[in-house]
């Protein structure tokens, strides 16, 4: 059992997992503020602002420089890890929502126009990827996180 409490105490845990948290708490609030309506699937997707995971890995690179300093290994494996995922939300990930978008409208036209359906249960996901400037809000959300654990909680 001292595992799990150690792990459930761990700073970059901590850190990386409230970091998530909060941007997918604004993310849902954001979302709510913009359409009017309430999803609480948000708490738990892709895509949207503030990204979600540039805020884990932005603020698990960040607590690591500062625990063990910016010449780290650890600093370096994360740091490297959270310019992929970046790279990768604003990359990939926002191309793969934008064809989910597209084929969800010609989806939708072939039902209306044809007397044979395609089915109506296999609606791809949009929200998939980021804008450059959700990514960012990210990586500042994430490394004013841990800044503030940090210099609050284990330093």
């Amino acid at each position: 059992m001292k595992w799990f409490l150690d792990f459930i105490t761990n700073p970059y845990f901590i850190t990386a997992t409230s970091s998530w948290a909060i941007a997918q708490i604004v993310k849902t609030a954001i979302y709510w503020a913009m359409n009017k309506k309430l999803d609480l699937w948000r708490l738990v997707g892709d895509g949207g602002m503030p990204s979600g995971h540039s805020a884990t890995v932005s603020s698990l690179a960040m607590i690591c420089a500062l625990i063990h300093g910016p010449s780290s290994f650890q600093f370096a494996v994360t740091a490297v890890l959270a310019i992929i995922v970046c790279h990768d939300a604003t990359g990939v990930r926002q191309e793969t929502g934008k064809q989910a978008v597209l084929l969800n409208q010609i989806t939708d036209l072939i039902n209306k126009i044809s007397t044979d359906k395609l089915s109506d249960e296999v609606k791809l996901k949009e929200f998939v990827g980021h804008t450059f400037t959700q990514v960012l809000a990210g990586i500042v959300l994430g490394v004013l996180n841990a800044l503030i654990l940090y210099f609050l909680a284990f330093n």
